[in-house]
């Protein structure tokens, strides 16, 4: 199975047409909205009315879905039931289990930290499925965003996919020289090894060829660079990015009042 090296899916609706840096700010501002706030419920309305309807308003909805069950879902699941055992503010029991307890305020404290998670993961999902990594960069570095550390962003934004190419390709390789990949949980934990060590090494030879593409494609240098391809900013997007930016500060300010 062949893997892409981004999370891009190339769909024809609005989410995708609006520009990456307003896509970037939404973002930001559903996390900081996310983990400021006190409300236990902020999170899931963030999820259910803004997170959820933009899946669909960009027609990606199929892969968004696979992409938090595959990858978020077993995460929130086991971080949700850790800290409603193991919370230690607890006082309010529930129910107990053998010498473990689970308690009204281990359970609230586990819900609301969830829930927090995924809103942060799930927006960038829906940034990586509606924006390609290279349109992101050149719209960060036409604004005048230092070339290398827009580099550094998107690479970082690439590596999950691209770390799965690579195990793919791996996996493939050393089962055509014989190792037994599938079966029981005992045979996968020994093939672990064999697969680990080529991922770790090849990944760190890729840092090494992405630092001298930065030099290849002159990111470092001073000169004006002209860009091939216009990406579309309208009027009311950059209204709507420092209504952005008025609602961060309100949070931000509003929380720090309270204190």
């Amino acid at each position: 199975m062949k893997y892409k090296l981004t999370f891009f899916i190339d769909r024809d609706s609005c989410l995708h047409r609006y520009n990456p840096l307003t896509k970037l700010m939404l973002v930001l501002t559903l996390i900081i909205l996310a983990f400021v706030s006190n409300s236990y419920w902020l999170p899931t309305a963030l999820i259910l009315v803004i997170i959820i309807p933009l899946s669909f308003l960009g027609k990606v909805q199929k892969e968004f879905f696979q992409v938090i069950s595959k990858l978020l879902l077993p995460v929130v699941g086991f971080l949700f039931i850790m800290q409603s055992f193991f919370y230690p503010g607890g006082k309010t029991a529930i129910f107990h289990i053998w010498v473990l307890k689970v308690t009204y305020e281990g359970v609230a404290f586990a819900y609301l930290t969830a829930s927090r998670i995924f809103v942060m993961v799930s927006s960038f999902v829906l940034l990586l499925l509606s924006t390609h990594p290279s349109t992101l960069m050149n719209d960060l570095t036409r604004r005048g965003l230092s070339g290398t550390f827009a580099y550094v962003i998107t690479s970082t934004l690439q590596i999950i996919p691209q770390m799965r190419s690579k195990a793919a390709t791996i996996i493939d390789a050393q089962r055509s020289r014989g190792l037994d990949t599938e079966g029981s949980y005992r045979k996968r934990i020994g093939s672990l090894l064999p697969l680990v060590g080529p991922l770790v090494f090849g990944s760190l030879v890729e840092v090494e060829e992405r630092a001298i593409a930065i030099e290849a494609r002159a990111f470092t240098s001073k000169i004006k660079k002209t860009y091939l391809k216009e990406i579309r900013d309208t009027k009311t997007e950059k209204i709507v990015r420092w209504a952005f930016v008025f609602i961060i500060l309100f949070v931000i300010g509003s929380r720090i009042w309270r204190l």
